[in-house]
């Protein structure tokens, strides 16, 4: 590998590389870091990412990386994933594919089910952890994921994978490339299609995906149009499960359940997630000189989607109804909550490689506009025949609260890697970002939303990176950050403030991160270490709550930190064998906690009535930052006993690996009684291929939890103000995921 030459001989290795790269693969590498970036980061290339097992998400496929937490809400591999990384939750990851972020605007969260079976069309995927390089989007705010879509190989491709395997999950992906063909055009294409019952009870899931490329290369340039479309119905899991209910049945959902008019409990069978997302990049690429290149990425997202529900005894008034038009007060519903948003990228971005120097500098511009309106389809009282249709004026689709949401998001960068010294190399990225946030309408719970703001960043990072000797690497990097509030975190805030909270206006969260860390690397053995410190400032803090629709309530407390060290190692001591490990200790804490609790009476239709507004109840110091685990870590083997035979045999692998992750708290009070314990699981993998006439069939087993372990890996909790007591009530919520289970995949390629 490259690190183990000379450092002076390294950097002209790896700009020759760069420089001669595909045209068509440049458009990633603004937000790359390279061997002398100081910057903690690591990456999965496409073979591992072919590897994977089809059903896993991208989150699930990235569990076994240094610091990474992944889970699932319906307990299995496809469907709702997420994954923390430092502890840092998926609206503080800042996620890009082909440079373009994938963030949505408004939450700054990124949905991995709208997206299934990313992995077969990624080139390669890099994890960066801590601030970072700039970014596009939001800001990174402890960790970032660069995707990089399939490259153009020189000739004709074509592969079919199937899996299929417990609680009735399968996923088929085909895909097929026509190669760089005369005239330099090429195309490639693929879809996919998955389902699967889930572990937990309707958490069923349908999924699809389609992917396409048209491009062409000519010299120096290339031409690329990239179309990518995600699609899914899934049963909805965010609500969790209750301690109580989990030790009585750990796949209890309560999601659509509801009692009819004899008392018998009974589920609504289209309490479902619907969301479709459409992609569109254009790219273009200039290299004017072996040193110098130019790359524009024009990119369009489109999105659609509802969440539907049944609601018992509920307010015909919650709805936007004339109290006159029943008789009754109340009465049970289907609901529909919708949204469609649009969003117009335009990124570009001049790189110049030297001998010496390598300067990258781009230019980021960003529209989003989001709607979010709600329906009625039907009443028990009013029943079928009733018009649902307008009750307001110029309203044509029943809608009881509609609002929406303009951003504007650009930022300016340049970023410079210069040889200082044969061995020494520095580092320095400046970005300035500007923020343009408007809301405006109505929200489901009847607050007035009417909110503009503008926020302007300056983000400067530097660093330096030593490379001596064979294989040694050693870097210092210092960065500050800041980011905007997300749209659901403002709209708790307005919310409050309608309803007679105290006017606080959530502030930026700033961030500076320092990063020191070492590293060996030759054939055989590697070993890195790295100590990091992330200090926050007005960070925006998950509570442990989630709004109606499913997203985590923020606040900002003045200070927090992340401290800690990362360990990890590789030992290839034979063709046959592989061991790898990796392991993080660390420290996340908040000085002084005020802990808030919505208030809460007892007028409600259901025993209480929540009005709108929080108040701070109780105060905290020291206390752990939630879901941030004090110790992960990995360790692994990987197997192949017949390597170096020219028969299939040569191709037999086996791997098993154990993930360790801490305990986590599932709010930020420290109290053990909300609390995830500690877990180990391990998994078991082998695989074997063989050639055939005109290809290769592959083929993969999966055996996951062989342990049997019954845990769930994430959660959160929730409290409430009694008015007229003072009492507080609480609960917590959590995801079991599923004891042993399994998956299959057999594939043809050529």
């Amino acid at each position: 590998m490259a690190a183990m030459l000379p450092a002076v001989h390294v950097m002209a290795q790896e700009a020759s590389t760069d420089s001669n790269e595909r045209l068509d693969s440049i458009v990633v590498s603004s937000t790359r870091a390279g061997f002398y970036t100081p910057v903690t980061y690591s990456t999965m290339d496409k073979g591992r990412l072919r590897r994977a097992d089809l059903s896993s998400s991208v989150p699930m496929t990235l569990g076994l990386m240094p610091s990474v937490v992944s889970s699932n809400e319906g307990g299995t591999g496809l469907g709702n994933s997420k994954l923390t990384i430092r502890g840092v939750k998926g609206s503080q990851i800042n996620v890009t594919l082909n440079g373009i972020t994938l963030n949505d605007s408004e939450s700054q969260e990124v949905f991995w089910v709208n997206i299934p079976a990313l992995t077969s069309i990624l080139s390669s995927v890099q994890v960066q952890r801590g601030l970072g390089t700039s970014a596009n989007g939001s800001g990174a705010f402890g960790a970032s994921i660069n995707m990089n879509t399939a490259f153009v190989e020189a000739d004709p491709s074509g592969r079919f994978e199937a899996s299929a395997g417990s609680y009735g999950t399968a996923i088929t992906t085909v895909s097929a490339s026509t190669g760089l063909l005369k005239g330099g055009f090429y195309a490639s294409a693929a879809v996919s299609r998955g389902r699967t019952d889930g572990y937990i009870r309707r958490a069923d899931a349908n999924v699809g995906s389609a992917f396409a490329v048209l491009g062409w290369l000519s010299g120096r340039n290339s031409l690329r149009l990239t179309y990518l479309m995600g699609k899914q119905k899934t049963g909805i899991t965010w609500n969790g499960i209750g301690l109580d209910d989990y030790a009585k049945d750990r796949r209890y959902n309560s999601a659509g359940e509801y009692k009819d008019k004899y008392g018998n409990h009974r589920y609504y069978p289209g309490e479902t997630d619907n969301y479709a997302q459409h992609h569109v990049q254009l790219n273009y690429s200039r290299a004017f000189s072996p040193r110098l290149s130019w790359t524009t990425t024009v990119n369009y997202t489109r999105g659609d989607g509802y969440d539907e529900y049944y609601k018992s005894d509920k307010k015909f008034t919650a709805y936007g109804f004339d109290p006159s038009v029943s008789e009754t007060a109340s009465g049970d519903f289907i609901i529909r909550k919708q949204m469609s948003n649009d969003y117009w990228v335009l990124s570009s971005d001049l790189r110049y490689h030297g001998r010496r120097l390598d300067v990258t500098g781009g230019v980021y511009g960003g529209y989003y506009m989001g709607r979010h309106f709600g329906k009625v389809l039907w009443s028990d009282v009013l029943g079928d025949s009733f018009d649902y249709s307008p009750r307001f004026p110029n309203d044509k689709d029943n809608q009881w609260y509609f609002y929406g949401g303009n951003k504007l998001d650009m930022n300016v960068f340049v970023r410079a890697e210069a040889l200082i010294l044969p061995w020494l190399t520095g580092y320095a990225d400046l970005q300035y970002r500007h923020v343009g946030y408007v809301v405006s309408g109505v929200s489901d719970i009847a607050a007035r939303l009417d909110y503009g703001k503008p926020w302007d960043f300056f983000n400067p990072r530097g660093g330096l990176t030593a490379a001596w000797g064979r294989g040694h690497r050693a870097y210092l990097s210092v960065a500050w950050g800041n980011r905007e509030p997300g749209k659901s975190d403002i709209k708790e805030v307005l919310e409050s403030i309608s309803f007679g909270g105290e006017n606080s206006e959530l502030k930026p969260e700033s961030m500076l991160d320092v990063e020191a860390g070492y590293g060996y690397y030759s054939k055989k053995f590697s070993v890195s270490a790295n100590i990091y410190m992330m200090e926050y400032r007005n960070m925006l803090l998950e509570t442990g709550r989630l709004s109606s629709s499913g997203f985590p309530v923020k606040d900002n407390v003045s200070r927090a930190y992340r401290r800690g060290v990362e360990l990890e190692a590789g030992w290839h001591p034979a063709a046959w064998l592989s061991v790898m490990g990796n392991m993080t200790l660390s420290i996340n804490r908040i000085p002084v906690y005020d802990d808030s609790a919505p208030v809460i009476d007892n007028t409600g239709e259901n025993g209480w009535n929540e009005l709108g507004y929080s108040v701070v109840y109780k105060s905290f110091k020291n206390t752990p930052i939630l879901l941030s685990p004090s110790t992960i870590g990995m360790a692994g083997l990987s197997f192949r006993p017949w390597a170096g035979r020219t028969s299939s045999l040569g191709t037999t692998a086996f791997t098993i690996s154990g993930k360790w992750v801490g305990k986590q708290y599932l709010d930020n009070t420290g109290d053990d009684s909300r609390m995830a314990p500690g877990r180990f699981t391990a998994d078991f993998t082998a695989s074997h291929e063989f050639k055939v006439k005109g290809g290769k069939i592959g083929l993969s087993a999966y055996l996951y939890n062989i342990f049997n372990k019954l845990y769930y890996a994430d959660g959160g909790a929730w409290k409430n103000f009694v008015k007229e007591t003072g009492e507080v009530v609480s609960g917590v919520y959590v995801y079991p995921q599923a004891p042993f289970n399994f998956m299959f995949k057999v594939y043809y390629a050529f």
